[in-house]
C-alpha cells in the first residue's frame, strides 16, 4: 500500500481549512485513504471528525496510506496540501 509521511506545515496544523480540504480531496477518491501519526492507529482520511481527533499540530509528521488505483496521484494531492504553510 503507498503511503507519504508528510510534515505538516500549516501554522494550524491539521485542523480548519486545512482539515477540510484534506478531507473534500480525500472524499473523493474512490480508494481507501487513511492518515496517522507515525506509530498511531490509522484513521479514515475521508472524516472529519477523526482527522481532528488526531489532533496534528504544525512541524508534526503524518502518514498518509492509499490504496487502489490512482493512490500515487492522490498522496501526491493530500500530502500537497499539508505541506503549504
Amino acid at each position: 500500500m503507498p503511503e507519504r509521511k508528510v510534515i505538516v506545515e500549516s501554522e494550524v496544523g491539521l485542523h480548519a481549512r486545512p482539515a477540510a480540504t484534506f478531507v473534500q480531496t480525500a472524499a473523493k477518491a474512490p480508494i481507501d485513504v487513511t492518515v496517522a501519526k507515525p506509530g498511531g492507529s490509522p484513521v479514515s482520511a475521508k472524516s472529519i471528525l477523526s482527522i481532528l481527533a488526531l489532533d496534528v499540530r504544525h512541524g508534526e509528521v503524518i502518514v498518509i496510506h492509499a490504496d487502489g488505483e490512482g493512490a500515487d496521484e492522490l498522496l501526491d494531492e493530500l500530502a500537497g496540501i499539508v505541506s503549504v504553510p
